[in-house]
């Protein structure tokens, strides 16, 4: 898979030459429709949508671009923002399927059945300025700098080899505590996708992921691994992915709440640490047990 050239003016027909490529390489127009996509009159689909992925590589806006003469849209700012505003495409579904084609339809032919393939999830911070204006916006706790901030939690999906990596879906994360989210709000009819993702995004984190993982295996995805960091480490979370057939790569959560099964107690992490003795020869700081998870309290 040939990687897109960098933007300048030179390479704008580079790029839409490797677009409409790629478009027709996995048949994203199939994929579209096949997501709620549907426009029977106006600009052709395929125009917008042209646009809309080479717009990626400039470093301008439409808006900006529009502002200093040099769109080359060939449609007017209208047109691009009630398609990107139509609440009854699902363009979570489409990464997925999309996905799914780059990986079983290229990738899986040129990964060996014995290389560990995994799901990965990070939930990092997407922080807004202008908060006020943008819907759901809210106070979201960043785990880096480990204070509140004002934006998103980005929770992102991805498939790994070890070699390539693929993106597979992401969701916006509010807050489920109303009193923390500063945005604006909409009344959405309930039936649409659109307020279907506005649920998802004032869910738990963990639950999202849980999600996000059926959303892919049903279509079609698969790895023998799922990782992730301590935020989302939990006794629950690895239970509930160990019951669809899949590993867990991930540190565990030091907290005295959290308990395992360890030589026939319930013991939290530290609790298991401070029971093995130092063994000689080896640094007194790794460990490496069996616990039991699976207790039916959890």
């Amino acid at each position: 898979m040939s990687s897109l050239p960098s933007f300048d003016t030179e390479n704008k027909h580079k790029i839409a030459r490797s677009v409409e490529k790629f478009f027709q390489d996995y048949k994203v127009m199939e994929l579209l429709r096949r997501c709620g996509l549907r426009k029977s009159k106006g600009i052709p689909l395929w125009s917008i949508l042209s646009y809309i992925f080479g717009n990626v590589f400039p470093d301008r806006s439409m808006y900006m671009q529009q502002k200093s003469g040099k769109c080359t849209a060939g449609f007017s700012k209208n047109t691009y923002y009630r398609f990107m505003q139509n609440p009854h495409i699902n363009w979570l579904r489409f990464t997925i399927l999309l996905a799914e084609r780059i990986v079983n339809g290229h990738l899986k032919d040129l990964t060996s059945d014995q290389r560990a393939d995994c799901f990965v999830f990070d939930d990092s911070l997407y922080s807004r300025t202008g908060y006020k204006k943008t819907e759901l916006a809210a106070k979201v706790f960043d785990h880096v700098s480990m204070t509140y901030k004002k934006g998103f939690r980005m929770m992102t999906m991805g498939w790994t080899d070890g070699s390539s990596f693929v993106p597979i879906a992401s969701s916006l994360l509010s807050s489920k505590n109303d009193q923390n989210v500063i945005g604006t709000t909409k009344k959405i009819d309930k039936r649409t996708i659109a307020a279907k993702r506005r649920i998802m995004a004032q869910s738990k984190g963990t639950d999202v992921v849980i999600q996000l993982l059926d959303q892919a295996l049903k279509a079609g995805l698969t790895a023998k691994y799922v990782m992730f960091d301590t935020w989302l480490s939990n006794p629950h979370q690895i239970v509930q992915i160990s019951q669809r057939g899949l590993n867990v790569i991930a540190m565990v959560k030091k907290s005295s709440k959290i308990t395992y099964e360890f030589e026939g107690k319930r013991m939290n992490v530290k609790q298991i640490f401070n029971a093995c003795k130092k063994r000689r020869g080896r640094s007194r700081y790794l460990l490496s047990v069996p616990v039991d998870i699976s207790c039916p309290s959890l």
